[in-house]
């Protein structure tokens, strides 16, 4: 008797039909991404950003002559270059599709541009990190209960007083750094203690925007053109001073493929980023 195509077997068999959450299946673990939150982001269409500056101005005091000296200004150009790619694809045979019960095609996007964007967020990091000029090395213990005060009223020093703090101030740590920010939350203030007993670990800690990434994001090896060496590094700065260039975003494209059924499907982001040379003092490289 000839072998009929059926529907794809299931583990979630009940006793008269099968039920699914969504017609989606379910998709791995996200991490969070951060970069959109902490860098300037460019979408638009350009292999380079370019954002020339000037050698830093300064005034002078004197008692009321009516004169003034003369100083020569210089302009350096300063570019933010799109040379690095980070994609995923797959191929989805038609009768995967068309004899699941679950949404196959809509599951296999997704789960592409989730990898995709986190892959991004990962390079993104790591090149702002090393293009940072700032510099602040824990004390013994790193970010235990009883150092984050002191880290952070220090990593705090290292940026008061210029005008562009008040942008906002951000630390990314890993996941394994929780634990001290989560005791040094809890045995502060009595309002503040109160919220973190309440509420749990609290996303800002002394006015600082406090970002978690997973174990491994800050590495020393390389990605794309970045030869990265942040293990056991983490960043703090300010706001928006890095650039993240994007053009277009994450994109995503389906072809056919000769002598196989269904569709190959791919997702790939043209990125960039940039720490511009007058504002690099702002972002700190924190070693643990």
């Amino acid at each position: 008797m000839a072998t009929v195509a059926t529907i794809g077997t299931s583990t979630l068999n009940e006793v008269s039909r099968i039920k699914y959450l969504k017609s989606m299946l379910e998709l791995s673990l996200r991490s969070a991404l951060v970069s959109e939150k902490i860098c300037q982001v460019d979408r638009t269409e350009a292999k380079f950003i370019a954002n020339p500056y000037i050698t830093a101005m300064t005034a002078a005091i004197s008692s009321t002559l009516g004169t003034y000296a003369l100083t020569t200004q210089a302009t350096t150009d300063d570019t933010c270059t799109v040379q690095d790619q980070v994609s995923s694809a797959s191929h989805l045979f038609e009768f995967e599709e068309t004899l699941s019960r679950a949404d196959l095609y809509s599951s296999f996007v997704q789960e592409m541009t989730n990898a995709v964007a986190v892959k991004v967020d990962q390079f993104v990091l790591n090149k702002v990190l090393d293009g940072a000029t700032g510099a602040y090395t824990c004390p013994s213990g790193g970010f235990s209960s009883t150092n984050i005060v002191e880290i952070m009223s220090n990593l705090i020093s290292k940026v008061a007083g210029f005008a562009e703090m008040y942008k906002g101030l951000f630390l990314v740590i890993e996941n394994t750094e929780i634990p001290g920010f989560a005791a040094a939350q809890v045995n502060s203030g009595f309002s503040y203690a109160d919220a973190a007993l309440n509420n749990g670990f609290m996303g800002s800690f002394m006015g600082v925007d406090i970002y978690v990434v997973r174990s491994g994001v800050f590495v020393t090896t390389t990605l794309g053109s970045l030869t990265a060496t942040n293990s056991g590094h983490r960043l703090f700065g300010v706001k928006g001073v890095a650039t993240y260039a994007a053009p277009r975003g994450v994109q995503y494209d389906e072809k056919k493929v000769t002598l196989i059924t269904g569709r190959e499907i791919a997702c790939w982001a043209n990125i960039g980023a940039k720490v511009w040379t007058p504002k690099a003092s702002l972002l700190v490289d924190v070693t643990i």
